[in-house]
């Protein structure tokens, strides 16, 4: 990879360690990441588009580099990557920062392709190849087949739960369809956050809620009420937009994303056993999150969870 480095961006590398699938060198002082593209091909001038946009509006992203021949993919064997440079990289973006930010880039003709918000749709979809999955291959694998059935019926329940909102409820000028992100991690690093390959465009609620959910399930989950509060007390939303926020956050993005990892080979079986030891205080946490969002709009109760009792 150091010759392909040179051949194409005229770069000595000294060194290069492999990270996650990206190539990551320093050089003059500065981060870069050699990443595979794994994004269709009609969104990429989008995703430069946007980033274009971001540095005219100040807003930080890193940058994409031109090849020698003054293009943005550069093929290596089968595969497409990006040349990244990265400043800063374990910057930390709490709750505050993700919304003031994507306040500011909103969904315009430039960024059409990276739309995403037709989550009952994306989600049956998922479940449905995930149950066809566990069948035909994951019967040997304990962990998963016990806890399987759990959250499938989460992500049922939170299919259900927007599609009784979009049956319901209109969205208003207040839930806006803002810069989000495929996926938030935490600690939510600028590293991962100021990716252009993450960029899509969603419902501004997409990004804080997968934040929390990452934050609960991360060793500093005392903090995780807090940025709920937060989140609720500086951002205004309709009725549709707090629905659509509980929607995701009983989504069980975090479980089926280790579960991924594991059809791939990527993680082991123990990282599953986490998740599930905290079921448990994870639906303790919804059942707060419920009182503490009809504080600000009367959203639809699930009755198993929000139990009278």
């Amino acid at each position: 990879m150091k010759e392909m480095i040179k051949y194409y961006y005229n770069i000595e590398v000294e060194e290069i360690e492999e990270l996650d699938g990206r190539y990551h060198f320093t050089f003059l002082q500065k981060d870069y990441f050699f990443v595979y593209y794994n994004r269709l091909p009609e969104e990429l001038e989008d995703i430069i588009n946007v980033s274009r946009n971001m540095k005219e509006k100040n807003i930080d992203c890193h940058d994409i580099l031109l090849n020698k021949d003054g293009q943005v993919l550069t093929k290596v064997g089968e595969y497409h990557y990006i040349l990244l440079a990265v400043t800063n990289l374990k910057e930390e973006y709490g709750i505050i920062e993700m919304t003031d930010m994507s306040k500011r880039l909103v969904l315009n003709d430039t960024s059409g392709n990276l739309y995403r918000n037709n989550w009952s749709k994306l989600w049956s979809d998922k479940v449905d190849y995930f149950e066809y999955q566990i069948r035909e291959l994951g019967l040997k694998k304990t962990s998963l087949t016990d806890t399987f059935s759990y959250y499938i019926g989460l992500a049922e329940n939170a299919i259900s739960y927007v599609t009784n909102t979009n049956k319901r409820l209109q969205r208003t000028t207040l839930d806006r369809i803002v810069l989000s992100h495929r996926r938030v991690f935490y600690p939510n690093l600028k590293l991962n956050y100021l990716n252009p390959l993450s960029f899509v465009f969603d419902l501004e609620v997409r990004d804080p809620a997968e934040y929390i959910k990452a934050l609960f399930f991360s060793e500093d989950n005392e903090f995780v009420e807090l940025e709920l509060d937060s989140f609720l007390k500086t951002t205004r939303l309709s009725a549709y937009g707090y629905q659509m926020f509980y929607a995701r956050l009983l989504y069980p993005s975090y479980y089926f994303d280790v579960y991924e990892r594991i059809m791939n080979k990527d993680a082991s079986e123990e990282e599953l056993v986490n998740i599930v030891k905290k079921a448990s205080a994870y639906e303790l946490f919804l059942k707060k999150a419920y009182y503490n969002i009809i504080q600000y709009a009367s959203i639809e109760k699930i009755d198993w969870l929000i139990s009278e009792h």
